[in-house]
């Protein structure tokens, strides 16, 4: 089977980007990284990506003004250009408009720094200590037209310990993010995720809770 064509969005260093790239240089990887998009010409991705081999392209949302529908449309095009089978949101700073979301429907992949449903938005280490939790962690998602709302398609959980900073918990979730993105994209580029009434099926198997999780160790 052909190796899916994926396209990766980042805004800046794109540190999941370059988890991406380095787990599809493995030879049964079933998916490739062919194109690094991003909306800032200095995100240092882009340099990532391109010492990797990868082709770039830079969108400037700035040269839009405020029409969203045609910065979208505008990254739509240059998607088609490339035959892209799958996108990966990895860092990538734009809210996308309900018409790109219905374009890549069930092809786009986002990862969120907490444990979906819980703390969706902005500030997800500092809520989640403020919060008292005992576990926080990451997800990888379909990207629905709502904020952090997708089918979950994988997480991971770290224990978040009664000292922990903000940053110090944030690099641990980080590792996590690491992990589990490029096992989400091996999962959808293998075809072995469906949707069934907004949900994820793992081969035919529901996506476990969060509450479920055991951080290690």
């Amino acid at each position: 089977m052909a190796k899916k064509r994926v396209a990766v969005l980042i805004s800046g260093r794109g540190s999941n980007m370059a988890a991406l790239i380095e787990a599809a240089k493995a030879p049964d990887y079933p998916a490739e990284i062919v194109l690094v998009l991003s909306n800032k010409a200095d995100a240092g991705g882009l340099d990532t990506a391109r010492a990797n081999g990868i082709e770039t392209a830079v969108v400037d949302h700035k040269a839009f003004g405020g029409d969203r529908a045609a910065f979208d449309r505008a990254m739509h095009d240059v998607l088609l250009a490339h035959k892209i089978d799958l996108v990966c949101l990895a860092g990538f700073m734009r809210l996308v408009t309900p018409e790109f979301v219905g374009l890549w429907s069930e092809r786009m992949l986002n990862i969120h720094p907490a444990l979906l449903p819980a703390l969706k938005g902005l500030d997800t280490h500092r809520r989640a200590i403020e919060a008292h939790a005992a576990i926080h962690g990451a997800t990888v998602h379909f990207v629905v037209p709502e904020m952090d709302a997708g089918p979950i398609i994988i997480q991971g959980a770290v224990a978040v310990r009664n000292d922990d900073s903000e940053s110090a918990l944030a690099a641990r979730v980080l590792t996590v993010e690491h992990r589990i993105y490029p096992e989400a994209l091996r999962l959808v580029a293998e075809g072995r995720v469906t949707v069934v009434d907004g949900r994820c099926l793992i081969d035919g198997k529901p996506v476990p809770d969060a509450g479920t999780l055991m951080p290690p160790a």
